[in-house]
């Protein structure tokens, strides 16, 4: 089984890549210190296993679980016991690891993904961009229909009863809902980044923190909303 470590504790990692020499069915290809560079990797590679710490800064391991579409099984490795439950919703955690590890019951853990993977077959990418109808939007300005390209628009915002449209190359005031306009949208350009902004993904100039630049609009990005994001940037 191909496999990968993502730990932000070199250590840890050192740890691991010795009890997976112990066990001749795994094959160590990568390790990383950084879910993020993990997610760029696993956007050109397929896995079978990942190893994965739940405490690393700024995303977590839970976090990097949830920008996975199609994961591969995941043992979980921490020294804190207090997540096991919750890891357990996730269907592509098999088990879960308290550090320090020993070889007996790194050993029954890989057993259990062997069983896991023996049962089921592998899956087939169950999701497909959408590509929306048509290319334009239609918005009303005092009784006038103005007519938006997809492409040209930045960004949307909520501001009470209203929300603002930027383009390239103005804004727009509508009396509108960001719920309704969404659902005009075209799923694969444009994501909903928290409860106020709606973005065009392919306008992102950076990223950085909890927050993404298009042109020169700085727009938070929630928690929820986080894990969805860095699953889009896997399609670029």
């Amino acid at each position: 089984m191909n496999c990968i470590i993502i730990d932000d504790e070199a250590a840890a990692r050192a740890i691991v890549v010795q009890l997976c020499s112990k066990v001749p069915e795994l094959d160590v290809i990568d390790e990383f210190s950084s879910a993020i560079d993990a997610i760029k990797f696993l956007n050109q590679q397929t896995v079978d296993l990942i190893f994965l710490d739940i405490h690393m800064p700024g995303f977590s391991g839970i976090d990097f679980v949830q920008t996975l579409k199609d994961p591969p099984k995941i043992i979980l490795t921490t020294s804190d016991t207090n997540f096991a439950i919750a890891a357990y919703e996730y269907e592509a955690i098999v088990d879960y690891l308290v550090k320090p590890m020993t070889l007996g019951r790194f050993e029954k853990s890989i057993q259990k993904v062997k069983n896991t993977l023996s049962k089921q077959p592998k899956s087939e990418n169950r999701e497909s961009a959408s590509s929306g109808a048509g290319e334009d939007l239609y918005i009303n300005i005092d009784r006038r229909l103005i007519k938006l390209k997809f492409n040209e628009i930045l960004l949307i915002e909520a501001k009470g009863d209203y929300i603002e449209v930027k383009t390239e190359k103005e804004s727009y005031r509508v009396h509108n809902t960001l719920k309704k306009i969404k659902e005009k949208l075209p799923e694969g350009i444009f994501l909903q980044t928290h409860r106020s902004f709606i973005i065009n993904f392919t306008k992102i100039i950076d990223i950085e923190d909890n927050s993404v630049l298009i042109e020169k609009n700085v727009v938070p990005i929630s928690r929820s909303n986080r894990p969805e994001l860095m699953r889009r940037l896997n399609l670029l």
